[in-house]
């Protein structure tokens, strides 16, 4: 009798493997990357079939890791609807001057994605931002960490930093605000010191009051979900809560007579925003009764 084990470590078939997935590789490179429109279409119809399937070899195949991040597909920001269309070299062709990083956002579909309130920065500048929803699109992002030389980044994790497509206009008035607001920040850290490890003005909100990130090392709201889903354990962390100091809401929020709801209800609905669960609904149901009434009166 001949043990798996042993076929699995023998070399003739390490050989073989490696042959095949080279020769595969070789034909969709050219199928994806090819003149012909009817080759590129049919290959879009194996990524539609077999595209998680790609994104898992990219921590699954170090080796082809370079030439699996060439082939793998993703929707756009870029495009209107919710085809993974767009690869990382369409997008670093497209990146604007002065862009250092690949913008890209996990949600658990596409329209959750590009209504986030994390890309309202991004859609003022019209710089694209990739749209991942596959459930292993965030085993991919913990092993694909940049193509051609271009760091990949998160919109959801760490404060925003656009760098030479930020002017410095815009990042006085957001020290300026930072200050401002030190009292009112304080004051909403104290009320939701249970829930929110930071709070902090933003520059990346334009329409919304505030938005919830985590992070840079830390696990994102939308893997915990995934992995409680599976079964799993995920590690306790609590996300930042990042205010729009330009949003009404957030100006009248300090002179407020219910400011300890107001400020559960602001970090409920930016936890909504993003996908996420309530802890306790009946508790944010009875916040908003309570604005209610008062507004009624």
């Amino acid at each position: 009798n001949v043990s798996r084990e042993i076929l699995q470590e023998s070399r003739d078939v390490k050989a073989i493997r490696e042959g095949c997935t080279k020769r595969i590789l070789s034909m969709l490179e050219d199928m994806a990357h090819n003149d012909d429109a009817a080759l590129r279409d049919k290959y879009a119809a194996f990524w539609g079939e077999f595209g998680t399937v790609l994104k898992e070899g990219i921590g699954e195949d170090f080796a082809n890791r370079e030439r699996l991040a060439k082939l793998v597909r993703f929707a756009s920001t870029h495009n209107e609807g919710a085809e993974q269309n767009v690869s990382l070299a369409d997008y670093v062709s497209r990146m604007k001057e002065g862009q250092e990083a690949v913008y890209v956002i996990t949600a658990d579909s596409v329209a959750a994605a590009k209504n986030s309130p994390q890309l309202e920065i991004f859609k003022k500048k019209g710089i694209e931002v990739l749209l991942l929803t596959d459930r292993v699109d965030e085993w991919l992002l913990s092993h694909l960490y940049e193509f051609d030389g271009k760091p990949l980044q998160s919109v959801a994790k760490g404060a925003v930093d656009l760098g030479k497509l930020q002017d410095e206009e815009e990042k006085k008035k957001a020290e300026e605000a930072a200050e401002q607001f030190k009292p009112l920040l304080e004051r909403l850290q104290a009320s939701l010191k249970d829930v929110a490890k930071e709070v902090r003005v933003t520059t990346r909100l334009v329409d919304s009051p505030a938005c919830l990130v985590t992070s840079e090392g830390d696990v994102s709201g939308h893997l915990a979900r995934l992995l409680k889903q599976a079964g799993q354990n995920a590690p306790e962390t609590k996300p930042t809560l990042e205010i729009n100091p330009e949003h009404d809401l957030v100006k009248k929020l300090d002179t407020c007579e219910h400011f300890d709801d107001l400020a559960h209800i602001l970090f409920d609905q930016a936890l909504l925003a993003e996908g996420g669960q309530l802890e306790d609904p009946a508790a944010y149901v009875r916040r908003i009764n309570a604005l209610l009434v008062t507004a009624a009166v």
